[in-house]
């Protein structure tokens, strides 16, 4: 019987990096600009409702890239892994910089094959020969994920914001880690290297358990990829943008996500 590939959703956040679309996958630096020329910081990561609130799931850690101001790779120390949140740390030794990235791609599909339903997760290049002669009803998403949150030890540098031509990814106009209450801050969001045009973004603000309207705000990037935001208000953020494209017969649905989170000061 002919194959069809079609729409997937998302498993939940502990089978991937990212939480599905009823929870809100984030990292949260416990500080984002530092002075001096050593310091160390935490990082708890999580999944929940409200963001920034340890409360439902760790978010795994497995894609963990951590870029210092010169290009090298960081290892993160101590992590670990408890009931609602991962955590580790992050010694800063270089002047500059630093992007803590969880970044992956792949495929998932589900199969119907002898009256029962199977699921399958990994590479997109094992796939489709990793689904059995015989399956039938074959559903498919391809996936690109991007988190990342930026801290800077003394002056703020450039070097890390090289975007890599795939998925989603945020190519900052106003330094990420100088925001600033009652000031614009403006950002260019790329898709596969080029300006994603016309994509709303969602704008959630830390502390939201502690009012009655979560004041979640949406902006919408121009022609070019761009997009302003003035921060009334100090805290962490979270940004976040996704789309989702229906697959055809010869093509897989696919899922591209984009994280960033940042502090606004006062």
């Amino acid at each position: 019987m002919k194959r069809s590939l079609a729409l997937l959703a998302l498993t939940a956040a502990l089978a991937a990096p990212f939480a599905a679309q009823a929870h809100r996958a984030w990292m949260l630096p416990s500080a984002t600009t530092l002075s001096g020329t050593d310091a160390w910081i935490s990082i708890d990561a999580g999944a929940s409702n409200q963001v920034f609130v340890a409360d439902h799931a760790p978010l795994g850690m497995d894609n963990l890239v951590i870029t210092a101001p010169d290009g090298s790779t960081v290892a993160p120390a101590n992590m670990m892994r408890g009931q609602y949140r991962s955590t580790f740390d992050l010694h800063l030794t270089q002047p500059g910089t630093y992007k803590i990235a969880s970044v992956s791609s792949g495929m998932s599909a589900s199969y119907a094959l002898n009256g029962e339903t199977k699921r399958w997760r990994g590479a997109a290049t094992d796939f489709p020969s990793a689904i059995p002669a015989g399956a039938t009803d074959v559903r498919a998403t391809s996936n690109a994920n991007r988190m990342e949150t930026f801290v800077t030890l003394g002056q703020p540098s450039e070097t890390v914001f090289v975007p890599t031509g795939r998925g989603l990814e945020l190519l900052p106009i106003t330094h990420p880690t100088d925001l600033v209450v009652g000031e614009e801050a403006t950002f260019k969001l790329l898709k596969d290297g080029q300006p994603a045009a016309e994509m709303e973004i969602t704008v959630a603000r830390s502390g939201a358990r502690y009012r009655d309207n979560p004041d979640d705000i949406t902006v919408t990037t121009a022609s070019d990829g761009t997009f302003s935001i003035i921060w009334n208000d100090a805290g962490m953020y979270w940004l976040n943008a996704s789309q989702r494209t229906d697959g055809t017969d010869s093509r897989p649905a696919s899922q591209i996500q984009y994280t960033g989170i940042m502090e606004v000061l006062p």
